[in-house]
Formats: C-alpha cells, sequence, structure tokens
C-alpha cells in the first residue's frame, strides 16, 4: 500500500489564466482559440494547456495532498507594456477571472488580484478597490516594467494603500530586460532570480521595507539570487556606498521580515534562504504548471530534512494565512 504524502497546507505560487470568451472579445490583442486551446496575447501563443483548466490544478493538489492554493495570473499574461485605459482593461479581466475561478472552489482557491506594476496610479487604484472589498492579497510583478524601479516615488501612493490595509503582496519576475540571456533558456534560468533581486535591492535601499513595514513582501524562488547577495548588500551598507542612506535599518535586519517560497531545487540553497530570511517566512510554493516548479513537490523536496518539510509545508503557510486573512 502507497504511503500518503505529507500534508502542505498552502500553495501560494501556482498560476492560471482565467480564459472567460465573452469578455475576452473586448480586450485589445488577445485572443482564445477554443479548439487548440491556445490564449494568443500580444502575437505571442500561450499554450500551456493546464494554465486555462482549473479543475486540472485541483485534482494536482488532491494528488499531493495540498489543501489550498493562492492563485495569479502567469507571466505570459502580464502585458507590461499596457498603460491607460488598457492596463486597467486588461487587469481588470484578469483579476475578475481569478475571482470567479477562486470561487468554484472557495475551500481550495483563493486570487491573487494582479497588481500592473508598470502603470503604478492604476495599480493603486486596483488595490485600494480591492481593498475595500476586503481583500488584503495581491500579485505582482518584480520585473518587467520598463525603465521603472520599485523604489520610484511614483509607488509611494501603491505601497501606502497596501500598508494601511496590511497587505500581502506576491512578487513574481516577468520579462528579464537583458538581451544576452536570449539564449540557452537563461532568461528564465538566470534573468528570473535576478530580477528578483534587483526588486529586493531597490525597495530596501529605497527604504520600501522600513517605511512600509506592515506590508507583508513575498518573493518567488527563494528570493531569486538575492539570498546569495545579502552579505554583499550588507557590506555596502557597513561602508557606506554612494546612494545608501547609513542611517536607515540595515539589509540584514530588514530581510527577515520578507517571506519567500521554497522553489530553489537546491538544499543548501534553501539553507542559504532560510539564514537570510529566516526560518519561519519560507513557505511553500509549486509555481504550477511550469515544470522549473515543484510539479513533484513530494519527490523534489524528498532531501530536504522532515522537520524543515514540515515547517516549509504546513507551520509557516498556516502562520502566514492567519496573518493574512482576508
Amino acid at each position: 500500500m502507497a504511503e500518503t504524502p505529507e500534508r502542505i497546507a498552502l500553495d501560494i505560487h501556482a498560476h492560471l489564466a482565467p480564459i472567460f470568451p465573452d469578455e475576452l472579445d473586448a480586450i485589445s490583442d488577445v485572443t482564445w482559440n477554443a479548439n487548440a486551446k491556445t490564449l494568443v496575447v500580444d502575437g505571442h501563443a500561450v499554450g500551456m494547456k493546464p494554465l486555462f483548466d482549473p479543475p486540472a490544478l485541483v485534482a494536482w493538489m488532491d494528488r499531493n495532498t495540498i489543501a489550498a492554493a493562492w492563485i495569479s495570473i502567469p507571466p505570459p499574461l502580464y502585458r507590461a507594456h499596457l498603460q491607460g485605459d488598457a492596463a486597467r482593461a486588461w487587469a481588470n479581466y484578469a483579476n475578475a477571472g481569478l475571482q470567479r475561478i477562486a470561487a468554484q472552489y472557495p475551500d481550495r482557491l483563493a486570487p491573487l488580484p494582479h497588481l500592473p506594476l508598470q502603470a503604478p496610479e492604476i495599480a493603486t487604484e486596483i488595490a485600494k478597490d480591492w481593498i475595500a472589498r476586503g481583500h488584503r492579497r495581491f500579485g505582482a510583478p518584480s520585473g518587467g516594467h520598463g525603465e521603472q524601479v520599485l523604489s520610484d516615488k511614483a509607488y509611494e501612493p501603491l505601497w501606502q494603500a497596501l500598508n494601511e490595509a496590511g497587505a500581502f503582496v506576491f512578487f513574481h519576475p516577468g520579462e528579464c530586460a537583458d538581451g544576452r540571456l536570449t539564449a540557452f533558456y537563461l532568461s528564465n534560468l538566470l534573468g528570473n532570480p535576478y530580477e528578483t533581486a534587483v526588486a529586493i535591492g531597490h525597495l530596501q535601499f529605497g527604504g520600501v521595507f522600513e517605511r512600509f513595514a506592515n506590508i507583508k513582501f513575498c518573493f518567488a524562488h527563494g528570493g531569486g539570487v538575492l539570498p546569495m547577495l545579502a552579505g554583499r548588500f550588507e557590506r555596502g551598507f557597513n561602508t557606506a556606498r554612494p546612494d545608501i542612506d547609513t542611517k536607515a535599518a540595515s539589509p540584514r535586519s530588514m530581510f527577515r521580515n520578507v517571506c519567500v517560497d521554497c522553489i530553489t531545487h537546491d538544499p543548501d540553497a534553501l539553507t542559504l534562504a532560510e539564514q537570510v530570511f529566516g526560518e519561519t517566512n519560507v513557505v511553500f510554493g509549486s509555481d504550477w504548471p511550469f515544470p522549473m516548479g515543484l510539479v513533484e513537490p513530494h519527490q523534489q523536496m524528498a532531501a530536504v530534512d522532515p522537520q524543515r518539510r514540515k515547517r516549509i509545508f504546513c507551520d509557516n503557510p498556516e502562520r502566514l494565512t492567519k496573518e493574512t486573512s482576508q
């Protein structure tokens, strides 16, 4: 008789692409091919079919004893070039779609409404609207918004609104801006974790983590390459490198308030993430259905110490759920 897999209380990092054809008809440059089950977004085909299949996600959760998942749209749907009414219309479609999907599985799925950070005013408007409806959890791209950086003053109203609500924000890398990484899938293998570290760097040295301490900032893929750079950031702070405010809180102290998922694909990297962010701040994420994630979580996490697995699978997610309850 097969052994029952360990229980996983929550997956904070699962992707779905809402498909509601009637509403999509009103969206420019996005079309749904029902026969091929392919979404064409700005001329690019998104063909990973499980993204369009919420029952497939729930069935996968059942097979892997995952009690609940917070769902967000995948990076191909970020559409970071959109501004104005187009950005608002697309975010509203995606967010309403996530909510409709979650409503079909109220005990299993919950939406992370998308904040289009390439348009700070619209992201703020969307955050305030969802907060007014009683929602405190969001998803956002950690990169791919052109030349904008998260330390920019244009984001202050957004951080203020999220801070007042005690919001949770899950940051996932978007499109990497470095053209050198187009070969060998490096835009994902290296670009994604790099973009996450860039975002964390701006939030730290821009004072955002310190000034808006009520926001639960959470980052995909174990915090990207940031754990490897934490000591270097601290050294830059301690030696007063240019533009660094040494009167602010140090990077190491602020990183202990940051949350990350457990997708590192290496036990030593996972240990480093726990050392930088704190053992209580590493939670389970799968990146479902993408193959670079933990799509076979029990097999892929088998080398992790059982006590640590329990912390990541159950203890920390359950604590996070209580802290960010809607």
